[in-house]
């Protein structure tokens, strides 16, 4: 008997997505049965990678005929699920479930950085963006995208953050591996910003030199604005010029 069409038939009835090791687990415990035949205990000692293989094989088949319904594997789990082109009439057969509301575009930001840059601590993300990210990061976690995964061994150790599995079912990804450029992107090298340049250290910024202006001939200490009634001798003057 054909190993794909036994996890077809597995996946088909199945209740939820099932991993390679939950197949396995299936296929042992039908093994164990009273009155399993010789095929069937011989299946209980298939590996892994021959279950994998089979069900690429099987996704493959499906996809080549075209069908209404595809194989997919999402956060490591594989299941049927059916083309997008049909959704209009199975929305109207089961109803249409109520859906959080959709990520902010601040959200999105900050979950991207987490994705290619786990695992990676609060101020690092808000390093990288720039800005505060205390409620961004409450509302990925909420949703469940975003969870704490330890400790960063650095003073004060603070708390590291990595994306979840509904990250990845959310997203209908396969693997974190599947990320375009990830590996490119983790090696990216954040860079503090220069400190602000002082005229000498505990003072307050110095004022750039585009700032300073003269006035009668000197400069002036207080920038480049005219006091009120220098800009008013000035009109006068110009007012009294012939020809104006």
């Amino acid at each position: 008997m054909d190993l794909k069409f036994i996890l077809e038939s597995i996946l088909f009835s199945a209740q939820k997505p099932l991993s390679v090791k939950e197949i396995r687990d299936v296929m042992s415990t039908a093994a164990a049965e009273e009155g399993a035949d010789e095929t069937v205990k011989a299946l209980k000692k298939t590996k892994e990678d021959d279950v994998t293989a089979a069900l690429e094989q099987l996704a493959q088949d499906h996809d080549a005929a075209q069908r209404s319904y595809r194989l997919a594997c999402v956060a490591g789990a594989w299941q049927f699920v059916t083309q997008p082109e049909f959704a209009p009439w199975l929305k109207a057969l089961v109803g249409v479930k109520a859906r959080p509301p959709r990520l902010s575009q601040a959200a999105l930001e900050t979950l991207a950085i987490i994705a290619y840059r786990q695992p990676i601590t609060r101020a690092e993300v808000e390093q990288i963006r720039g800005v505060n990210v205390d409620g961004t990061m409450q509302t990925l976690t909420e949703r469940g995208l975003v969870e704490s995964v330890g400790r960063a061994e650095v003073v004060g150790r603070p708390t590291i953050y990595g994306t979840t599995s509904m990250f990845l079912e959310y997203f209908g990804l396969r693997a974190l591996e599947v990320l375009r450029g990830a590996d490119e992107l983790r090696k990216i090298v954040v860079e503090k910003p220069p400190a602000p340049l002082t005229v000498d250290p505990g003072l307050a910024t110095a004022p750039p030199e585009g700032l300073k202006a003269e006035d009668g001939g000197q400069k002036t200490e207080g920038g480049s604005q005219m006091s009120e009634s220098g800009e008013q001798k000035a009109e006068e003057a110009k007012a009294e010029q012939p020809g104006q």
